[in-house]
């Protein structure tokens, strides 16, 4: 059982007379339309801009970011990454791709235009998803803290942990910014869960299983990760790793 599926079933638990925890939203999902995304792409960040997805990969030797065409899944243009770099997470700034690294301790600066690299940067601990929240970067980095940055130096402004009812969740993996919350995958789970960035509190479970078996992948490295929304025609995108499939999902079912 994972950790945070172990949490949800802690809090549903509750003895008799215990004091209930604030509620907390429940949502599936329906699919609206599935395209093309290639199957080699091991899916560490992921955004929308302009027209295009723009996709991180990880593995060593074969990380990238690209800009992709959302019909054919097809990249339009990429760089690669340093061999030994395991490349994470990718946001947007100004007119920078920002991109971090798992274990390097090093980020990337790329163009936003033509990918040409503008510098690097280093920070502490793991690099996991990142996101534009505002005029800060968010991190995370596999525990339950989210690091919000200064984009162009990449010092600290604050943190905050993020909880399910009371309860840090940890393996915060690849984020997106959607209407103020940010939205995390839970590393190793179905399940993606909306933050309150002032207080870390989830205040919504969005369960995506079957979405996975649906798009015909099976092993425990092929996990769902990647969110992207189109804030101009509101289509929320997901996909994950190695998966031959791209979704766009609306929510469902939210209780």
């Amino acid at each position: 059982m994972n950790l945070f599926l172990g949490l949800l079933l802690l809090v549903a638990a509750q003895p008799a007379g215990a004091v209930a925890p604030a509620p907390v939203e429940r949502c599936g999902y329906r699919i609206v339309q599935s395209y093309p995304h290639d199957s080699a792409s091991f899916t560490q960040g992921l955004f929308w801009d302009g027209g295009h997805l723009y996709e991180g990969t990880g593995q060593y030797g074969r990380s990238r970011i690209a800009r992709i065409d959302l019909a054919t899944g097809k990249a339009l243009k990429e760089a690669h990454l340093p061999a030994d770099h395991f490349g994470e997470g990718i946001a947007r700034w100004r007119d920078q791709i920002i991109g971090v690294t798992w274990q390097n301790g090093v980020g990337h600066r790329w163009r936003f235009k033509d990918f040409k690299p503008v510098g690097t940067f280093t920070y502490a601990g793991e690099g996991w998803g990142l996101t534009l929240h505002g005029d800060s970067l968010v991190l995370s980095d596999g525990t339950p803290v989210l690091r919000f940055l200064d984009p162009a130096t990449m010092t600290e402004r604050r943190r905050v942990t993020v909880q399910f009812q009371g309860k840090p969740v940890p393996m915060l993996n690849e984020l997106e910014t959607i209407d103020g919350q940010i939205w995390a995958n839970v590393w190793m789970t179905d399940f993606i869960v909306r933050i309150d960035p002032a207080s870390g509190d989830i205040v919504s479970v969005v369960d995506l299983s079957g979405l996975k078996a649906e798009a015909g992948v099976t092993g425990s490295d092929r996990v769902l990760n990647g969110i992207a929304w189109d804030a101009d025609k509101r289509r929320l995108f997901v996909t994950g790793k190695y998966w031959p499939k791209l979704y766009e999902i609306a929510l469902a079912d939210c209780r």
